[in-house]
C-alpha cells in the first residue's frame, strides 16, 4: 500500500487504525490524525485516520483497515464477506474452482476478476445503452435537419445549377462538387460539435458524477478520458451524416435535364415523384413485428428497431399525407389566404420536406417527455403504495447498520406508536456472473400480500412450501412465475420457497425477494432489522413521537428517521438527478427541431423573395 500523507509511519495494526482514500478523505472533510466514528447497528465506534492511501489505487471513496481490528472493531467476529486467492504457478483455474466450489456452503459463490468486471459493466449497461439510443435520436434528428434544408437549397438554387451545367459542367461534376459541400458544412459544424461536446461532458461528470446521476458509482471520482480515437470516429459520423443528408438532394439535382430546371415552375417537379405509402406501410408492419421479438442479449434491441422503423415510415407516408391534406384546404375570400393555401397545393412536395423534420424532433420529443413523466408518475404512485405507515426509521445501509432486538422493543414500546413492522435486508448471490439479489424479510402473508405489495401477478399456494414473492426485474432475470420453487441460500444452507406472485419493485433493478420475517428468523436466528415501519395511535403527532423515538434511543445512535412525504421527495428527487441526462438530450432534440423548423421556414421564404415583392 502506498501511505503518502502518514508521515512515513505504518500503523495499518493499532487497535482504532483506519486509512482512506483521498477521495474519502475529500469527501468526509477529513485528514491523517482526524477522527471517524463508524456505525456498527446504530451506535458509532470511533477511529483514528492514520493516512491516505494511494489515489492513484483508489480513486473511489473507500476505507482500509486490519481484518482482524475491523472484526473485532465493527462486530463481525468470525465472519468474512470475501476472500481473494491466488493461485499456484500451473495450477488449473477451472479445477481449482470446481474444487473448491464442491466444499463451500450453499450461499457462497466462486467467482473471477473476469465475471466481476462483467457484473460491474452488466450493472449500467442498460443505462449506458439508453443513453446510447437517446444520442442516436439526436443524430437521426440532426440527419433530418440536414436532408431538409440541402433539399429546400437545393431546389433555391435550381436555376444556378441548370446554368452551370448548360455553361458545360458534367452530371457527375455537379454532383462531387454539391456532395464536397455538404461535407465541408458537415466538417465544420462536427468539429464545432465534438469540441462542444466534449465540453459538455465534462461539465456533466464534474456535475452529476462517472455516472451521471444514475447512482451506480457513488463513491468514484472520474476523470473524463479524451482518446484521439474517438475525436475521429464522432468527426467521422458528423461528416457523414451531413453527406448523407445532401446525397439524396444532389442526386436528384444531377439527373434533372438543364433545360428542364431552367423553366420556371419546375422547383415541385423532383417532390412529385417521393412516394412512399408501400415502404411506409412495410416498415410500419415491421415495426409491430419487432415489438413480439424478445430482448437481445438483455437488451431491448427489437424495441429500438421499433421506434426507429415506425418513426421512418411515417415520414415515408407524410407525401401522401401532406397531399391530402393541402388538397382539401377549404376556399377561402382574402387574398393572403388565397395565395397561401394555392402555394401550399402547388409546392406540397416541398413542404413536405420541411414537416417530415418537424415531425421527426417533435415526435421524438414529445415521446421522451411521455416515458419520463409517465415513469416518474408511476414511481410516485408505487411510493404511495409502499409507503403506508405514519413513520419510517432505517439503520443504514448494509449489514453493518442494524436495530438489535432492544433496540426494536424500545421502538414499538414508544408513547404514541400503535404498531411497529421490523424488516431484515440481505444480499444473495445466485449465480457467480449476475448481480446480488435483495432478499426482504418482512411481516407478510398470502392473504395480506396484495395490501403490503404491489402485486402484478399471483396464484394460490399448491405446496406446503413457505410462500415468497418476486419483483418483476428478479422474474425478468431468473425466469421466475407464480407458482414456480425457488432455491434461496442464506444462512449456510439452501432453502425452498413457492412464488406466490410478481411485485413491482422500482427500487432495486437487480431483483427482489420477499419471505415472511418470522420465517427467516426461524431459518436463520438472525434476530436483528434494518428498518421499522411506525403506525401511531390515533390524533398522535408524527413530529411529537418522533421527538420521543429520538429521546428513547442511545444518545449517539445513528439512524434515519422521516416520514412518507419526505421519503417521497427525495425518492423523485433522485429519480430527477437520475433522469437529468435524458432531459438536456430532450432539450437537445427540442433545439434541433426548432433549427429544422427555422431552416426549412428560411429556405421557403428566401424562394418566394419575388412573390412577396410582388404582392
Amino acid at each position: 500500500l502506498a501511505l503518502p500523507g502518514s508521515g512515513g509511519e505504518f500503523d495499518l495494526f493499532g487497535e482504532d487504525a483506519i486509512y482512506l482514500s483521498p477521495a474519502a478523505a475529500r469527501h468526509l472533510g477529513l485528514a491523517a490524525g482526524d477522527r471517524i466514528a463508524l456505525q456498527v447497528g446504530i451506535e458509532p465506534v470511533a477511529l483514528t485516520v492514520k493516512g491516505l492511501l494511494s489515489g492513484s489505487a483508489y480513486p473511489q471513496r473507500i476505507a482500509v483497515m486490519d481484518i482482524g481490528t475491523a472484526q473485532w472493531k465493527l462486530n463481525a467476529l468470525g465472519r468474512l464477506t470475501r476472500v481473494d486467492l491466488r493461485l499456484a504457478a500451473g495450477a488449473h483455474a477451472g479445477r481449482v474452482k470446481a474444487a473448491i466450489a464442491a466444499d463451500l456452503p450453499p450461499d457462497v459463490q466462486v467467482t473471477t476478476p473476469a465475471l466481476e468486471a462483467q457484473e460491474a459493466i452488466s450493472l449500467s449497461r442498460s443505462y449506458r445503452a439508453n443513453l446510447t439510443a437517446l444520442a442516436l435520436v439526436a443524430l437521426f434528428t440532426g440527419a433530418f435537419l440536414v436532408l431538409s434544408t440541402q433539399a429546400l437549397a437545393m431546389v433555391r438554387r435550381r436555376r444556378q445549377v441548370a446554368l452551370l451545367r448548360a455553361l458545360g459542367m458534367t452530371g457527375r461534376g455537379q454532383l462531387a462538387a454539391m456532395l464536397g459541400e455538404g461535407a465541408a458544412i458537415g466538417a465544420l459544424g462536427a468539429a464545432a460539435g465534438v469540441a462542444l461536446g466534449y465540453a459538455l461532458a465534462a461539465l456533466a461528470v464534474e456535475a452529476l458524477g462517472a455516472d451521471l446521476g444514475a447512482g451506480y458509482f457513488p463513491g468514484l471520482e472520474p476523470r473524463l478520458a479524451v482518446a484521439p480515437g474517438e475525436w475521429a470516429l464522432f468527426f467521422g459520423l458528423g461528416v457523414a451524416v451531413a453527406v448523407a443528408g445532401t446525397a439524396l438532394p444532389a442526386l436528384e439535382a444531377a439527373r434533372v435535364q438543364p433545360a428542364q430546371a431552367l423553366k420556371a415552375g419546375d422547383e415541385e417537379r423532383p417532390f412529385k415523384r417521393v412516394r412512399g405509402r408501400l415502404a411506409g406501410t412495410v416498415l410500419m408492419a415491421l415495426a409491430g413485428a419487432a415489438l413480439l421479438v424478445p430482448p437481445v442479449a438483455g437488451l431491448p434491441l427489437p424495441g429500438y428497431f421499433a421506434i426507429a422503423a415506425f418513426l421512418v415510415g411515417a415520414v415515408a407516408w407524410m407525401p401522401s399525407f401532406v397531399r391530402f391534406v393541402f388538397g382539401r384546404l377549404p376556399a377561402g375570400r382574402a387574398a393572403w389566404y388565397q395565395v397561401a393555401a394555392a402555394h401550399l397545393r402547388g409546392t406540397a412536395g416541398q413542404a413536405t420536406v420541411a414537416i417530415a423534420g418537424v415531425l421527426v424532433s417533435f415526435s421524438l420529443m414529445v415521446a421522451m417527455a411521455i416515458m419520463t413523466v409517465s415513469f416518474r408518475d408511476s414511481l410516485d404512485a408505487w411510493l404511495e403504495r409502499v409507503l403506508p405507515a405514519d413513520l419510517y426509521l432505517r439503520a443504514g445501509t448494509g449489514d453493518a447498520g442494524y436495530f438489535s432486538p432492544a433496540v426494536q422493543d424500545a421502538i414499538a414500546g414508544t408513547p404514541g406508536v400503535a404498531r411497529a413492522e421490523f424488516t431484515r435486508y440481505r444480499e444473495l448471490l445466485l449465480a457467480p456472473d449476475a448481480p446480488a439479489v435483495t432478499l426482504i424479510a418482512k411481516p407478510v402473508a398470502p392473504a395480506t400480500a396484495p395490501d403490503v405489495l404491489w402485486l402484478q401477478a399471483r396464484t394460490s399456494a399448491a405446496t406446503d412450501l413457505p410462500p415468497a414473492w418476486v419483483s418483476e426485474a428478479a422474474a425478468d432475470l431468473y425466469g421466475w412465475q407464480p407458482g414456480s420453487r425457488i432455491e434461496l441460500p442464506f444462512g449456510g444452507r439452501r432453502h425452498a420457497f413457492e412464488v406466490l406472485g410478481v411485485w413491482r419493485d422500482y427500487a432495486r433493478q437487480s431483483g427482489a425477494v420477499v419471505i415472511d420475517l418470522a420465517r427467516y428468523r426461524e431459518l436463520t436466528g438472525d434476530r436483528d432489522a434494518g428498518s421499522a415501519s411506525v403506525w401511531l395511535d390515533a390524533g398522535a403527532s408524527p413530529d411529537a413521537v418522533a421527538q420521543r423515538l429520538r429521546a428513547r434511543l442511545p444518545a449517539e445512535a445513528t439512524f434515519d428517521l422521516a416520514q412518507p412525504a419526505e421519503i417521497r421527495a427525495v425518492s423523485l428527487s433522485i429519480f430527477d438527478r437520475t433522469f437529468a441526462v435524458t432531459y438536456a438530450l430532450e432539450a437537445v432534440a427540442v433545439l434541433i427541431g426548432l433549427f429544422g423548423i427555422s431552416a426549412a421556414a428560411g429556405a421557403r421564404v428566401l424562394a418566394r423573395r419575388a412573390e412577396f415583392g410582388m404582392l
